[in-house]
């Protein structure tokens, strides 16, 4: 924005400050000389022509009333600067900071000294949003490298077998048709889940009373199958109990986790419990499976964009695109709520996840 150029802060505040300091001195002055003139005669009436009268105290003090002033103008002026820019020294430093951020630079820190002020506070916040805005930028590259390096993959792959089918008259149509869409379902998925996972940071949804048990109920039926498939003993309890957000959101992030949960499972015997209460002001979701032992230096990287566990099935319908977790975590935070992760000692995982209740909560036993 194109704006006329003014004068400084410091020259204002030194102004505004010389000009307080010589308007009181004025005033300061005036009530002495009125006080003064108050109890000397007057000249006029021809008495006591050897006493300190008042013509004499007006050429006498009025020079002296002018110099003071013009000694407290001059004082306020130089002493306001000097005062202005020790105050302001620390909103430099944060104009600063500012300019190497609009220059990308997201590492450099004021990290002002000095007791608790307004200024400091200022700062400390600034600094706050500095590591944030770094960390967000370092994550949004990452993922910007993971997303390109996954996407290239099955395009990649693509490419291959549409130069089979130019170069080889041998090769099955069929099966080349087969595992070309197969792959191309592979790329429309993960594009589906880059897109959700944008929708969920930015949080443009509409939030709306979800009752969570049921949506756990349909995401359990809806992979129901997948885990009998795998021999897994897939169900839900708790009570019925209502959450705040988007239905759809947390329906992808109950199923993400479900199906997650079966997929790191055991290959066979294992179990899944999706498990829903009230706790306060809060819904708790919990979900529970069996599986292999999960090293506790691991955990923290779940939820990292396409990190996967220790097993990832990528050959059946199931398979992931590493952003299970990921997309869960978002869709939490965009929630206001939060997820924690505990490795079990026997093996497998233990999610829970708390998201704001609504306020009229369900009540009805389930399960």
């Amino acid at each position: 924005m194109n704006r006329r150029e003014g004068l400084s802060v410091r020259l204002k505040l030194t102004v505004s400050y010389a000009g307080f300091l010589f308007v009181a001195g004025t005033l300061m002055l005036a009530v002495v000389c009125v006080f003064l003139l108050r109890y000397l005669p007057d000249t006029t009436k021809g008495l006591l022509w050897t006493s300190p009268n008042r013509a004499v105290l007006l050429r006498v003090f009025i020079p002296a009333v002018a110099t003071a002033l013009a000694f407290l103008l001059v004082f306020g002026l130089l002493g306001g600067w000097v005062l202005a820019g020790r105050m302001l020294a620390p909103l430099t430093r944060i104009a600063d900071a500012a300019r190497m951020a609009s220059n990308g630079s997201l590492s450099h820190r004021i990290r002002l000294a000095g007791r608790e002020d307004e200024f400091r506070e200022l700062a400390d916040a600034f600094d706050t949003m500095l590591a944030q805005l770094e960390y967000h930028a370092a994550e949004q590259q990452r993922f910007a490298a993971n997303a390109s390096h996954e996407l290239r993959t099955p395009l990649a792959i693509s490419r291959t077998i549409l130069d089979v089918a130019r170069t080889d008259a041998t090769r099955d149509r069929g099966e080349l048709i087969e595992r070309l869409r197969t792959v191309n379902t592979r790329a429309i998925d993960l594009t589906e889940a880059l897109l959700l996972l944008s929708r969920s940071d930015r949080g443009t949804f509409t939030r709306e009373p979800v009752d969570l048990y049921l949506i756990a109920e349909e995401a359990a039926e809806t992979l129901l199958p997948f885990a009998e498939k795998r021999g897994i003993t897939l169900g839900v309890t708790g009570v019925r109990t209502r959450c705040v957000g988007s239905e759809a959101l947390i329906l992808r992030m109950v199923t993400n986790l479900v199906q997650n949960a079966i997929v790191h499972n055991l290959t066979t015997g294992g179990a899944v419990t999706v498990h829903i209460e009230p706790q306060f002001d809060l819904s708790v979701l919990q979900v529970e499976n069996t599986g292999r032992p999960i090293p506790p230096e691991l955990v923290p990287a779940l939820t990292e964009p396409f990190r996967r566990g220790t097993e990832r099935v990528r050959t059946d319908e199931h398979a992931g695109a590493g952003l299970g977790l990921a997309i869960v975590r978002s869709v939490v935070q965009a929630h206001n709520g939060s997820l924690s992760l505990t490795p079990r000692p026997a093996g497998g995982l233990l999610v829970t996840i708390r998201l704001p209740g609504a306020t009229t909560p369900l009540a009805v036993h389930c399960g």
